[in-house]
Parts: structure tokens; C-alpha cells; sequence
């Protein structure tokens, strides 16, 4: 027993002592970013390897097709030329809307065991809000009801809007006094039933709090009475004492034939119940008695 003792100790010192193997590990200080448009963005990518010194590093790009960003030592495309890499940390310079996505930094180390490490990065490239187009209806009659359009495309995030009424601003609520209704994501304000005191000249504004407010060029909106014509007045007022008198005609048409009739039925009656004057309908022609 002690002997196996002895032997196994030295064993155990061994493995105690022997160097625990870490695999290459890839992470990011920042797994989102977000930054102004035309600003430069860092995309953070840091590893560490078990064995390797010089691993293989990669970024790609993920939309509707996985494409490479930075490849075999190398930018690609646009990116040649306003890019630069630190170890894996890439940034990229004056930033739009289209570099807007998600990215991948990818380690690969030969000599580890686990070869392959990787990491995702969310890029947000925020747009101030640009002028937005508005659809103003020029004319709408009174008593009807009218829809206004806002949209802003090109914002991010997307923007949220409101409206004015000669330069003053419209209530998004509810009270009971306002007969419209408005809807600050859509950006569509709508009429019930428009009113003289509607009629002014209206604009939108888009905001998302990354730049300044913009606003679409102030449109008037007019409100119109409803004129008829005189010749389409006389013409429905010929038209509805003609079906009057179609109607008339048709009633009295209809109880004359009821009268008729009933005439008929009662004649037709009497005359199969009232027995014959003549007595020689009584007399027999033949004896029956034998």
C-alpha cells in the first residue's frame, strides 16, 4: 500500500503542475454602436490565443449575402480606402446609412486546438431627419372628410411627426372640441367632417432626436361649399314627380283590376247557387217505374 502510495504522489504532482490550455477566445468591448453619419465608427474585436502568434484575422459583412470586409490582409472594395485595422479593432471613416448592419470578426489560430473564434458586432449609423414629403389636399368640401400624409424615408431612427396649422401646433390628443385625429408615427392627421374654421395652410415636422427638426413647405388647405346645379336640381325634381305619377298610375291601375275581379267572382257565384225558374227543368222525360 505504501509503495503505491509513493508511485501515485509523483503522478498527481505532475498533473497538478502540467499547464492548463486555454483556446483562442474572441470579444468585443462594444457589441453595439452606434454613431452620427459621416463620423468614423470602431468596431472593437480583441482575442487571445493558446499557441498562435500571428492568427488569421477577418471581418464580414452579413445582409442579404455574407460579403468580406477585410480579407487575407486586405480591405475589399469601398472599404480600401477608409479603413484601417489595429489587431482586430477595424474602423471604418465617415460612416452612411449603407454601412448600417451586422458584422463578424473572425479569429482563426492553427496551432490551438479550437481553432476558430469569432464575434458579432451591431453597427447603427444614426441620420438626422430630412425634409419630409407632405400631402396636402388643396380643396375639400365642407361636411366631407380629409386626409393629410407626412413621411420622412430617410431618418434613423425613424422619425416621429407633427403638425401645424398656420404655425401653430396641432393637439395629438383627444379632447372632445377637435373633430381630427393624429397619429405621430404615421404621421397622417385625418378630418371627420372638415369645417369652415379647418381651412389654413398646413405643414409637417419631422423629428427623431438626432438632429434638428425639419419641416415640409406649408401647403393651404381650402374649404368649399357644396353648390348643386340649378339643371341637376330640375332635372331630379322632374324625375321624382314623374315616378310619382308612375306610381299613382300603377296603384290605381292595380285596384281597378282587384275591383274587377272581385265583381267577377261574386256574378259567378250567385249565378251557381240561384235554382232554375223554368219548371219544365222538373219535369221527367221517362218513367221510371217499370
Amino acid at each position: 500500500m505504501s509503495t503505491t502510495h509513493i508511485l501515485t504522489f509523483p503522478a498527481l504532482l505532475m498533473l497538478l503542475y502540467i499547464p492548463s490550455s486555454d483556446p483562442v477566445t474572441v470579444t468585443t468591448s462594444k457589441a453595439k454602436v452606434e454613431v452620427h453619419e459621416n463620423t468614423n465608427a470602431v468596431l472593437s474585436c480583441e482575442f487571445r490565443t493558446e499557441k498562435e502568434t500571428n492568427p488569421r484575422v477577418e471581418w464580414k459583412k452579413r445582409g442579404k449575402e455574407v460579403s468580406y470586409v477585410y480579407f487575407d490582409g486586405d480591405f475589399t472594395g469601398a472599404f480600401n480606402s477608409r479603413a484601417s485595422i489595429d489587431g482586430a479593432t477595424m474602423t471604418l471613416r465617415g460612416v452612411t446609412q449603407k454601412d448600417s448592419g451586422v458584422y463578424h470578426c473572425e479569429v482563426t489560430a492553427r496551432q490551438d486546438k479550437i481553432k476558430l473564434g469569432e464575434v458579432t458586432v451591431t453597427l447603427i449609423v444614426l441620420v438626422p431627419p430630412h425634409a419630409p414629403s407632405c400631402e396636402v389636399p388643396e380643396t375639400v368640401t365642407k361636411g366631407f372628410s380629409a386626409e393629410l400624409h407626412c413621411k420622412d424615408k430617410l431618418s434613423v431612427p425613424a422619425a416621429t411627426y407633427s403638425w401645424y396649422k398656420d404655425n401653430k401646433p396641432l393637439n395629438i390628443g383627444k379632447p372632445a372640441d377637435i373633430n381630427y385625429t393624429l397619429d405621430p408615427k404615421t404621421g397622417t392627421l385625418k378630418f371627420k367632417m372638415v369645417s369652415k374654421s379647418d381651412e389654413g395652410q398646413y405643414r409637417c415636422e419631422a423629428s427623431n432626436g438626432v438632429g434638428a427638426p425639419k419641416s415640409c413647405a406649408g401647403r393651404v388647405m381650402k374649404i368649399t361649399e357644396y353648390e348643386l346645379n340649378m339643371t341637376i336640381v330640375i332635372a331630379l325634381e322632374v324625375g321624382a314627380c314623374l315616378l310619382f305619377l308612375s306610381c299613382c298610375v300603377s296603384i290605381c291601375l292595380c285596384c281597378r283590376r282587384c275591383r274587377k275581379r272581385k265583381g267577377e267572382t261574386i256574378q259567378r257565384t250567385k249565378t251557381s247557387c240561384n235554382p232554375p225558374t223554368d219548371p219544365r227543368r222538373y219535369k221527367h222525360t221517362q218513367s221510371f217505374v217499370l
